[in-house]
């Protein structure tokens, strides 16, 4: 697992290859990855946007932004958590994923980001 916190705001990203979408063959990888956002501050949050940096290991990025999360933008009470599950493919058996979330807090609608760890994406085989 991956972790970072930031202004009480702590995300926590699982990474998991899946072989049944992947063809290696055509340098195709697929990953899954679930986050959990724990609102660990005294406000309540909504999450607005994201912005993603997707690396593989020949270098390639991609960046992609927008509205919330798997089509929703949570609002998450302090001492709760939101969870989801995405995907991500890669040319490569080795790849990466950071970025940060929008947030705004829904007292004084105050705007700040709060940092996505770097995560690891890696066929289970390379790991041996």
């Amino acid at each position: 697992m991956f972790t970072e916190i930031t202004a009480g705001i702590k995300v926590v990203v699982e990474t998991f290859y899946q072989p049944t979408h992947s063809n290696p063959g055509q340098n195709h990888y697929v990953f899954a990855y679930r986050i959990t956002i724990y609102n660990e501050s005294d406000e309540t949050i909504r999450l607005r946007r994201r912005h993603w940096f997707i690396v593989d290991s020949d270098n390639n990025r991609r960046e992609v932004e927008g509205e919330g999360v798997v089509g929703e933008q949570p609002v998450i009470p302090p001492g709760e958590y939101y969870k989801y599950v995405s995907g991500c493919n890669l040319n490569t058996e080795i790849g990466k994923m950071y970025g940060t979330y929008l947030m705004e807090r829904a007292l004084d609608k105050k705007l700040f980001y709060v940092k996505i760890p770097v995560f690891k994406m890696v066929v289970p085989s390379k790991l041996n």
